[in-house]
């Protein structure tokens, strides 16, 4: 642990992120299995919907810095082109 004033405060400060963090990649986690279940299920008209609100999500992640912004940009290409290829 650590013994200094600065770094004691740093290290709580550190955990809060982390959890804050954590909690921001299990929603994106979990957007995009709504996504994949949505993609795979035939006729399936609310991928457009569960599309938009992973984007919006992937992009205020990137956007508070909790992933990279090349990662979001990955992810985003990624689940666009699986719901494009699931309507057609």
């Amino acid at each position: 642990m650590a013994n200094h004033k600065s770094a004691i405060k740093r290290a709580r400060q550190n955990e809060i992120r982390r959890v804050r963090n954590k909690a921001v990649r299990t929603r994106i986690k979990k957007l995009t299995k709504n996504l994949r279940a949505s993609a795979g299920q035939a006729g399936a008209e609310d991928t457009a919907a569960v599309l938009n609100r992973a984007k919006s999500v992937i992009d205020k992640a990137a956007k508070k810095r909790v992933i990279h912004k090349n990662t979001a940009a990955r992810k985003v290409s990624r689940l666009s082109r699986l719901a494009n290829n699931a309507a057609s």
